[in-house]
């Protein structure tokens, strides 16, 4: 099967300026890309899309997805823990809200039920249901009595034997990515942001086991030492960091080759523009997400210049910060952290490709075609892709999800 896609403005993932041009997709690859006002007029093709000067680019990456955590723009939850059969629902009903929003992968930062992600992602994989490219993850792991999601008895207890039976027995789900809670949250719990929940030997332990069963690490590191811990394991993204003084910061560029960098700033932004009920106390929330919010906006513009790939990805599933706005992150990061709109499309696409470690992200022959066609240039005005009904056309894989009007 090829699919022409012609006559579109091409932003190809690496924030080169857009030019006019075709697209030419065999199957589930995109085989040629040419540019010119008549590039590709002679390919043949059992489908030809006319973009009319839409933009077509890549399918956009989450890096910090919660696909668990179930509130949506279809449907809030104002319960974090719900019952096996209805969590099932929510991630199955996410991960197709995702891929309606133009999120053609994703990278899991860690479940609420055990084993689901990894169900969900061989359903999607085998087209029983809509979603993006996921890497699956279990349980998020914190220590016993720590903060974060109680996870059983066979992932607590502490020292190195527990952390290596924790990674078999991730390795054994068939997961991609672990989840590590290397330091509190003071949103949830104030004034734990800085402690840590795992020692040095712990943390040794989860990065040579991870690295021999083929495992990634994902980890929740807001200070100085919990960020050299995740460093220390290898970890293959660092999500949040808000408080990294300067040491830390060197330490995250000389690792800039193999860790990705996550501020996760949606969450942040939406519990300070969140008003809820009378009968709920959020005011540690937005005190928490005012100072990292603050901090981030220095240290996220010196990371990127120092060559540290940074992802979007805000931590959404919140009932204030539900599935389906992912997209905010673009805006957000243009807003508060001085992100070009092209700057902020290329943490979205290419960058989020090579952590997905998929010819994925970009426009560009021998590339998956996981592709986007919009109404309007979001290298312009990037909050248009928070918009659905400006997706004029979703394919993922070389097959249309959502096909261009006639």
């Amino acid at each position: 099967m090829r699919t022409l896609i012609r006559d579109a403005q091409i932003f190809d993932g690496t924030g080169t300026a857009s030019r006019r041009g075709s697209a030419l997709v065999d199957g589930n690859q995109i085989t040629r890309v040419g540019f010119g006002e008549d590039a590709l007029a002679g390919e043949d093709a059992d489908t030809i899309i006319d973009a009319g000067g839409r933009t077509l680019m890549p399918g956009l990456v989450e890096a910090h997805a919660h696909l668990t955590w179930a509130s949506s723009v279809e449907k809030i939850y104002h319960q974090f823990i719900l019952p096996p059969e209805e969590l099932k629902e929510a991630a199955w009903r996410n991960a197709r809200i995702l891929l309606d929003h133009g999120f053609t992968s994703a990278y899991s930062a860690g479940a609420l039920g055990d084993g689901i992600e990894v169900e969900l992602a061989r359903a999607i994989e085998a087209g029983e249901t809509p979603g993006p490219r996921l890497v699956p993850s279990t349980l998020e792991r914190s220590p016993e009595g720590a903060e974060g999601v109680e996870t059983g008895d066979v992932f607590n207890g502490r020292g190195p034997d527990a952390i290596r039976k924790f990674v078999a027995y991730c390795e054994e789900q068939g997961i991609g990515s672990l989840k590590l809670v290397v330091s509190g949250e003071d949103a949830l719990k104030p004034g734990t942001a800085q402690h840590v929940h795992y020692t040095e030997e712990e943390m040794e332990a989860a990065g040579e086991a991870a690295r021999d069963a083929g495992l990634w690490i994902a980890t929740h590191a807001y200070y100085p030492e919990a960020i050299r811990l995740a460093l220390k394991a290898g970890a293959r993204i660092i999500y949040h960091a808000s408080y990294a003084d300067q040491a830390a910061a060197d330490a995250m560029v000389a690792a800039k080759d193999a860790t990705f960098y996550a501020p996760s700033p949606g969450v942040s932004i939406a519990a300070l523009e969140a008003t809820p009920p009378p009968h709920i106390d959020m005011s540690h929330m937005k005190a928490s997400a005012a100072e990292r919010i603050k901090r981030e906006s220095k240290l996220v513009p010196e990371l990127k210049a120092r060559g540290v790939r940074i992802l979007i990805g805000g931590d959404y599933g919140f009932p204030f910060n539900p599935n389906g706005r992912n997209a905010r992150d673009l805006q957000i990061f243009v807003d508060h952290f001085g992100y070009t709109p092209a700057e902020a499309l290329t943490a979205a696409t290419k960058l989020g490709g090579e952590l997905m470690d998929l010819p994925v992200g970009q426009v560009k022959e021998g590339y998956l075609a996981d592709l986007l066609l919009v109404d309007g240039d979001p290298t312009e005005d990037v909050a248009i892709l928070q918009d659905k009904n400006r997706l004029s056309m979703i394919m993922k894989d070389g097959a249309l999800y959502k096909a261009p009007a006639a």
